[in-house]
């Protein structure tokens, strides 16, 4: 009797031992929730909706997304932060994850340790545009209308602490400029400013000023990135154009509760890499100024960590304040 209690318990112990795995390979068994805390149709929905597609086509299971915007993607951050680590619930959302806990003093989560970060999805990358009233044709040009004018060059952003924010702070600190900061609810706000000329300047992401810099309503100067862009070589990155060293592109990224067992994040990061990788998937990201953006677990860590300290100190320089 006790011979067959022992055995038992032994093999209880060894269905434990294979249980995460077993589960892992099985998952999904139902339907995957993928939070994007910000509107419809914009970067986080557009890459969110994209690689859940692929994901339902792939696993045979529906990757349904949920926009719940708010409070600069607090509102639905915090509802991945509360639920139930089993990898049916998923975050997309862009660098303002970091950005935020540089920006607030107090969060309903911590975005480092509430959440394991799955892997990157797309990389975001911005572009300096001028109204084309300025008397500046190049950046070299720009920084020394700044420099002759400080706080008389104005500035759009989407939000102060915003990545659209904290790249022209990263631009003025390297430059020596001092310009006059304006905020915006928004992308499309902050694009009708400029193009009226409400405002001189803005660096935000690609696709928003496309139409704009295509017709000449703006001029174009450069991008943010450490290399010119695939779909417009022919425009310099700041770093060449007069800003050495200067580069600040965005990410945005997949994210489950940091209880979240390893087997079920290590499939869903090598998934979302076969999506990636499809030529489908990259094809409209990329058609949108998106450059897929596949990491592993410990790239992806490391560049939350980076980020976290990059952020913090651009919120620091900028001054920047929750609105």
């Amino acid at each position: 009797m006790k011979l067959i209690s022992t055995l038992s318990l032994a093999l209880g112990m060894a269905g434990l031992a294979v249980a995460p795995s077993a589960h892992a390979q099985a998952y999904p068994v139902k339907p995957v929730r993928v939070i994007v805390p910000w509107p419809p149709a914009a970067s986080n929905d557009i890459v969110g909706r994209t690689v859940s597609q692929r994901l339902s086509e792939n696993l045979g299971q529906q990757f349904v997304v949920e926009n719940r915007a708010g409070a600069s993607s607090i509102i639905g951050t915090e509802m991945v932060a509360k639920s139930a680590p089993d990898g049916y619930t998923i975050l997309v959302t862009s660098a303002t994850h970091v950005g935020n806990t540089a920006l607030h003093k107090k969060l309903p989560y911590d975005a480092l340790k509430d959440f394991t970060g799955v892997t990157a999805l797309a990389r975001q990358v911005g572009i300096l545009v001028l109204h084309p009233s300025v008397p500046a044709r190049t950046v070299k040009e720009f920084i020394a209308l700044a420099r002759a004018r400080p706080e008389q060059v104005i500035f759009a952003s989407t939000g102060s602490g915003s990545f659209t924010h904290l790249q022209m702070a990263l631009f003025n600190q390297m430059t020596k400029t001092k310009m006059l900061h304006v905020a915006y609810k928004g992308g499309g706000p902050a694009v009708i400013a400029l193009v009226s000329g409400e405002v001189h300047a803005f660096i935000t992401g690609i696709a928003a000023v496309i139409p704009h810099f295509n017709t000449k309503r703006l001029r174009v100067l450069g991008v943010s990135s450490a290399e010119r862009t695939t779909q417009f070589p022919d425009i310099p990155t700041l770093a060449e154009a007069g800003v050495p060293g200067y580069e600040f592109t965005a990410w945005i990224g997949s994210f489950v509760p940091s209880a979240t067992p390893r087997p079920i994040v290590e499939k869903l990061n090598a998934e979302i890499r076969k999506a990636l990788e499809h030529p489908e998937v990259a094809k409209n990201l990329s058609s949108q100024t998106l450059d897929p953006m596949y990491m592993t677990l410990e790239q992806f860590a490391a560049r939350l960590k980076t980020d976290s300290e990059k952020y913090e100190r651009l919120v620091r320089i900028s001054g920047a304040k929750v609105d």
